[in-house]
């Protein structure tokens, strides 16, 4: 029976993907070392595990994910949910209703599909800039009339509500406006025209702390990699916290260690700085 040594938490976008969106051999190569020594690699996300791309989804070594943002914890091997958090689906849709007094376009992850209303959908490239974001939510959103009706049909609680707003400085006193407004609330932010906004407990975080309690790892023997603020709570919560060189000022003050940038591969830098024998 493989023996496990740790945790390698890792999350996709700005982190383990370059610039372009692609796995890189030497970022490869690294996991694919680190899980012969028995280290879990483990994607750590925002998406969707239907979401994440193929090329991910497919690798041989990876057994757990920790999906939108902690929301879901899934063990791929059994296909069984190890940890879940949603937001109940009317508070959900109340938090809906108070975004329509804003400038924003909005989506929700519920029951692992990303629904959209069909007059936000036609707006996407007028709002984000980004053509990697623009494109991921073109091909993975799934239009609807009316989401918040839509949500109260299915009776289904909600993985992730997130807004896209064009004006940062908006998009920053949002922030604050939602967490002075509603409680019970995760709000952090992976791209800068987003807001992600989950239950209270649904962190990557939460997930990092469930799944190595679920396979018997301490938290010292857990790394998590990652550039975006809702990187934080896995990055305080591993035994070892290292953000990326491209990373938010914030997150690269609270990790452990920094590493290279994503387009110098610096995920396979941190791993064989210290995971490899």
């Amino acid at each position: 029976m493989r023996k496990v040594r740790g945790i390698i938490a890792v999350d996709l976008d700005g982190t383990l993907l370059d610039s372009n969106k692609r796995l890189t051999t030497r970022n490869l190569y690294a996991l694919e070392n680190a899980a012969e020594e028995g280290w879990e690699i483990v994607p750590a996300t925002g998406r969707l595990y239907s979401g994440m791309p193929d090329f991910i989804r497919e690798l041989p070594f990876v057994n757990y994910v920790i999906a939108a943002n902690g929301a879901q914890v899934i063990d791929l091997k059994r296909r069984l949910i190890v940890y879940e958090s949603e937001i109940p689906y009317k508070k959900a849709v109340k938090l809906m209703e108070w975004l329509d007094e804003f400038p924003v376009i909005y989506d929700c992850y519920v029951a692992g599909k990303a629904y959209m209303n069909e007059s936000h959908k036609a707006k996407i490239d007028q709002v984000i800039q980004n053509k990697y974001t623009r494109q991921l939510l073109h091909d993975l959103r799934e239009p609807v009339e009316d989401l918040k009706s839509f949500v109260l049909e299915q009776e289904q609680d909600v993985q992730k509500v997130q807004f896209f707003i064009k004006d940062d400085i908006q998009r920053l006193k949002l922030v604050e406006l939602i967490k002075q407004t509603f409680s019970g609330f995760a709000v952090s932010s992976a791209l800068d025209e987003n807001v992600e906004i989950n239950a209270e407990f649904a962190t990557k975080g939460e997930g990092l702390y469930a799944l190595a309690k679920y396979i018997g790892v301490k938290r010292d023997d857990t790394m998590a990699i990652g550039d975006s603020y809702n990187d934080l709570p896995m990055i305080h919560a591993a035994g070892l916290g290292i953000a990326m060189s491209n990373a938010a000022q914030r997150v690269k003050d609270e990790a452990k260690w920094v590493t290279l940038s994503n387009d110098m591969d610096g995920v396979a830098s941190a791993i064989e700085e210290f995971c490899l024998r």
